[in-house]
Formats: C-alpha cells, sequence, structure tokens
C-alpha cells in the first residue's frame, strides 16, 4: 500500500474512471435542488442528467460546503488503514469555506491524537474544476509509484502557484448569480451581444476581455492561452454542453499550441451551478506567482 493518500472535493471534477484506477478519495459536495439535498458524484454521476435538471429547476440550484465532521471522520479513517500522509487538495478557498473546514478538522485531529506518525496537509488550489482535478490525478499516480510525500507537495504547490483558467459562459444567468459575472455586465452583455472572458488565476476571477458573438469565442480563448502559457506544459480543455464549441476548441488549440490537450474533461454540478453548463474553458500552466 502506498504510504500517502490522496484525497479531494468533488469539484475538481475528475472522471470517475481515474477515483478508481489511482485510489483518489473524493468528497461530494452537498447540492440543493427545490426541498432536496443531493451529494455530487452519488446522485448525479452522468453530468448531463445534471445538466437537464439544472436548467429545468425554477431556481437556480446552490451548493454548501463539506462540514468539518466530515473531514475529521477521514482523516481518522485513513489514519487507522496506516497510511502516514494523507494530502487533501481543496476547491478555491475564495469561493467556498470548504477549506477553512479542513483545516479546523486537521487542527482538532491534531489536538486528539498528539505525537502519531501520520500527517494531514491541507492544500488550497486557488482554482476550479479540473484545473486541480488534473494535479490531483498527477499526484496519485506518484503517490501510487511511491514518490516521497514531498515531492508530490512540491509538484502541487507549482502547480497551484501557476495554473491559469480561460473560460467563456455562453448563457450568464449563472455566473451573475455567482458573482462571476456583475449583474450589470451581464446586462450589457446580454443586450449587445458580448460574451465576456473569466479567468481564474491565484484565487481571484475577473473578465479581461468581452468579444462580439459566438465566433469570436474559440479564437479569443486560443490566443490568450498561448499568450500566457509556458511552452511544452500540459494544458486541459474543460467543457459543459456545448459540445460544438468544445470541439472547436480543441482543433484550433492543437493547431496553435502544436500538440493536443492532456486531458478534455466535462464540468459537474458543483462548477456547473456557479458558471453555467453551456461553457468551454481553457486551463494551462502560466507563470509562478509567488
Amino acid at each position: 500500500m502506498a504510504s500517502v493518500k490522496i484525497m479531494t472535493d468533488s469539484a475538481s471534477d475528475i472522471p470517475i474512471q481515474y477515483e478508481a484506477d489511482y485510489d483518489i478519495e473524493i468528497l461530494g459536495f452537498p447540492l440543493t435542488m427545490g426541498n432536496e439535498t443531493y451529494y455530487e458524484r452519488v446522485d448525479f454521476p452522468d453530468h448531463d442528467e445534471f445538466y437537464t435538471r439544472l436548467y429545468s429547476e425554477p431556481k437556480i440550484p446552490t451548493h454548501a460546503q463539506i462540514t468539518q465532521m466530515i473531514f475529521e471522520e477521514r482523516f481518522e479513517e485513513f489514519w487507522k488503514m496506516g497510511y502516514q500522509d494523507l494530502i487533501y487538495i481543496c476547491i478555491n478557498s475564495n469561493g467556498s469555506n470548504t477549506f477553512n473546514s479542513a483545516l479546523m478538522a486537521k487542527k482538532s485531529f491534531e489536538e486528539a491524537h498528539p505525537g502519531i506518525d501520520y500527517r494531514v496537509h491541507v492544500l488550497d488550489s486557488k482554482t476550479y474544476s479540473y484545473a486541480y482535478g488534473y494535479a490531483v490525478v498527477e499526484a496519485a499516480k506518484k503517490a501510487q509509484r511511491g514518490t516521497h510525500v514531498n515531492e508530490i507537495l512540491a509538484y502541487l504547490e507549482d502547480w497551484f502557484n501557476s495554473v491559469e483558467i480561460y473560460a467563456t459562459a455562453y448563457a450568464l444567468d449563472f455566473a451573475k448569480k455567482s458573482g462571476r459575472v456583475s449583474s450589470t455586465a451581464a446586462f450589457v452583455g446580454e443586450l449587445l451581444g458580448l460574451k465576456p472572458v473569466i479567468t481564474f488565476i491565484d484565487g481571484e476571477n475577473a473578465t479581461p476581455a468581452k468579444v462580439r458573438g459566438d465566433k469570436a469565442v474559440v479564437p479569443t480563448l486560443v490566443k490568450m492561452a498561448k499568450e500566457h502559457m509556458v511552452p511544452k506544459t500540459p494544458y486541459l480543455v474543460l467543457y459543459g454542453n456545448n459540445i460544438p464549441e468544445r470541439d472547436k476548441l480543441i482543433k484550433e488549440l492543437e493547431k496553435a499550441v502544436g500538440y493536443p490537450a492532456a486531458d478534455i474533461v466535462q464540468i459537474g454540478a458543483t462548477i456547473s451551478i456557479n458558471i453555467g453548463a453551456n461553457l468551454v474553458a481553457v486551463a494551462v500552466k502560466g507563470s509562478q506567482k509567488h
């Protein structure tokens, strides 16, 4: 058994097959739709099924944080299984209080178990979706190969200090509600047919560009990604239910960069609640921020 356990949350959008292949523990975010509570990956393993519910609900669904109690239970469980280190990689702490829940659980666990040969590491990914899920998968591969925990942690910190997302939501209702796009900008965008390019970099989101019409979206994303990525590093394509624009983005990125995406992954429930399913995005390794 590997001495390092890798754990994350469901907003990482890690494909189910990877979860099994690389023995990753994934905690599901609780989702509220109407009067019912569901859990991502448990109740909606099929993203398309969730998208159907998402757009048929009279009110936009919400999600809550993962609780301190759940973290403490998992920390205890993997200690008893004999792991020496547990690394939990969290959704951006600026977008969820889950990071603080994990830190409080770590403190409580360590106070209850002084002097044990078992360490809990809580990392803030400072990003969303498979932009951190990819690093989680790579870390899990390293753990399976017996890589030392310090090397795994160094890899993760390097990725999280440099990863950048460039995304466009073709419909702005969800991004407006979540604050990713201001209500004024969304109103003007809808009125003039403008599509905002949303960036997620070093824990912060911004809208550095707006393009007119759907046809301009993919060329703009490709241009921005190529300008900011470190040459010859892996990049990722993220998408929801907009398959035609996804396919254009895949093709144009490969042509511009010279090699295919390291992975092409569909966003899940937690992310689509906040930005909408009608999205395409690219995640790249940019310059170091710290």
